[in-house]
């Protein structure tokens, strides 16, 4: 499914004036290198563009459309000659004392992106306002928020920004952490596998501590997997409900390709990621790992164990989960 950036224009794409109308060639000033970074997500990242913006009383004696349209579509060319390209840009041209549902943050006027066509959890809605965090909220996205202004949170409710904090994904002033931010993926990952046979919740943060809750009803599985949280630095919660009365295998078998789905999502398109490897010299034995995320599943295994179980998970299960 597609995923989108909603991107508001004045105070995003532009600096917004003291009076909250570009309506002349004098008030138009860029955001600050808008225009380099978003070409750069245009031109490397899978994301369709799509402007949202709220313009009080466009057409009216308060907005002239003669004054508004020059600037605007300036703007549009001059962002369309550095290959940023927008599919829809949606207008909305009432008062906030309108109420109306078409003006943001309602969604009337982006129902075609509710249809369950669109990745909407795993799009974006890039503002400077409280209006465009609520937007992503409304629209089950995430937002960011573009403060270019220290007290833009206290005049529009530093208390609401903090009931949405769960909904704000990046907190920044600059277009370059937006960049950075969207190339790496939010690496973070809430994943579930349900079969007749098991029941799997992922919670996964690549960019964690290190912190681990395990439970699949295996006591050594779950230490081997509290490992990877711990040694690779990330967060990881695991709740793997399985058919243990009849064996250990569904659960393991199940809760890897769980795993493998979940670090696929958290790492996205894999784009810088190169080959790794990694050797370790213990007392008892000698670990080595290479480790390639290009595509092609294989796996090479050698390792032999002189026991039918470690704990209570089957030494023939390692290969398996691996």
């Amino acid at each position: 499914m597609k995923k989108v950036l909603f991107i508001d224009r004045d105070g995003t794409l532009n600096i917004e004036p003291d009076d909250e109308q570009v309506d002349s060639f004098a008030k138009l000033k860029f955001y600050p290198r808008s225009l380099y970074y978003l070409s750069k997500i245009a031109a490397e990242l899978d994301f369709e563009l799509v402007m949202v913006t709220n313009q009080d009383g466009l057409g009216t004696p308060a907005n002239p459309e003669e004054n508004f349209w020059p600037v605007h579509n300036f703007m549009i060319d001059t962002f369309a000659n550095e290959g940023v390209v927008f599919s829809e840009i949606v207008i909305d041209r009432t008062f906030a004392i309108d109420n109306a549902p078409t003006r943001k943050p309602q969604t009337g006027l982006l129902t075609k992106y509710l249809t369950g066509d669109y990745d909407l959890a795993n799009s974006f809605v890039i503002g400077d306002r409280l209006n465009d965090v609520i937007l992503a909220k409304n629209l089950g996205s995430k937002a960011i928020f573009l403060r270019q202004n220290d007290l833009l949170g206290a005049t529009e409710g530093m208390s609401k920004l903090e009931e949405l904090s769960d909904v704000i994904a990046l907190e920044t002033k600059n277009w370059e952490d937006i960049y950075t931010f969207l190339r790496a993926g939010a690496r973070k990952v809430n994943h579930v596998r349900k079969t007749n046979e098991t029941d799997i919740t992922i919670n996964l943060d690549l960019d964690g501590t290190g912190k681990a809750n395990i439970k699949t009803g295996l006591n050594f599985f779950d230490h081997m997997l509290d490992q990877i949280a711990r040694h690779g630095g990330m967060d990881l919660d695991i709740i793997t409900k399985g058919d243990l009365h009849i064996d250990e295998h569904h659960t393991i078998e199940d809760t890897g390709i769980a795993l493998g789905e979940a670090f696929a999502i958290a790492i996205g398109n894999k784009l810088g990621i190169e080959r790794y490897g990694f050797c370790l010299p213990m007392d008892d034995c000698l670990a080595q790992v290479a480790i390639d995320f290009g595509g092609r599943n294989w796996i090479v295994w050698d390792a032999d164990f002189k026991r039918e179980k470690v704990g209570d998970v089957p030494t023939e299960m390692f290969f398996h989960f691996f």
